[in-house]
């Protein structure tokens, strides 16, 4: 099974000079194309402090400067594994673009304010669930998951405010590089990479080919761009 992809040329003069600016121009082109459902779905990869991986797909729920955000339980595999080792991968995988956007960095907690201005935005069942789920734990059925929902729904009715749980909340992953991957015709994909050099966390870059530099961000960053071979 094999497509290949006729896509138009990446080029780093064709890129913002900062990933999100990029990552922004892009994720609008996706949200806009009626072939790509969730466009805000992404793969979240985390390990164990001796190298273990695992991977799983939430969606994004905000991005800005400072990073990318979603929303867990802090008792989940990912949850555990990022308070053992903050370092962490996402990856948006837009097919039908045949465009991907990889993301690396540290990983760290949301504030509690941000987390609860979040939670009160979610649909009141979805607030349910977060304190149904004992998630990544093992249970004995879904019985018992749909018994705890139906325990909590008579606690907290439609129209009463649901507390943020204390074990539930959003983590930002802070990009020290962001590549931004356009396929094309015998696997000559383009790879363009966003490495970060200076600014507060101090970031060195990978190793490769240094490309254009570009300013952005807190003062003090800069983004080096690079081409990987595909």
């Amino acid at each position: 099974m094999r497509e290949q992809y006729r896509t138009t040329e990446l080029s780093a003069a064709d890129l913002a000079p900062e990933p999100i600016a990029q990552f922004t121009r892009w994720f609008k082109e996706t949200a806009e194309n009626p072939a790509i459902h969730e466009p805000n779905a992404m793969i979240v990869s985390t390990a164990t402090p001796d190298g273990r991986p695992s991977s799983r797909t939430v969606l994004l729920k905000h991005y800005d400067q400072a990073g990318f955000v979603f929303f867990t339980n802090y008792d989940s595999r990912k949850g555990a594994e990022l308070a053992a080792n903050p370092y962490a991968s996402l990856l948006f995988p837009w097919h039908p673009l045949a465009r991907q956007v990889i993301v690396t960095g540290r990983a760290q907690r949301i504030g509690r304010d941000e987390t609860a201005a979040y939670f009160r935005t979610r649909p009141h069942g979805s607030q349910l669930g977060a304190w149904a789920s004992p998630q990544s734990s093992v249970i004995a059925s879904r019985a018992e998951l749909l018994a705890r929902y139906a325990e909590l729904a008579a606690r907290y009715p439609a129209d009463t405010q649901v507390p943020v749980p204390p074990e539930w909340g959003g983590i930002r992953v802070v990009p020290d590089a962001v590549e931004f991957w356009q396929g094309h015709e015998n696997r000559l994909h383009d790879r363009l990479r966003y490495v970060r050099e200076g600014g507060p966390d101090g970031a060195g870059a990978p190793d490769g080919a240094p490309g254009p530099a570009g300013a952005g961000g807190p003062a003090g960053e800069t983004w080096r761009v690079e081409r990987l071979a595909p």
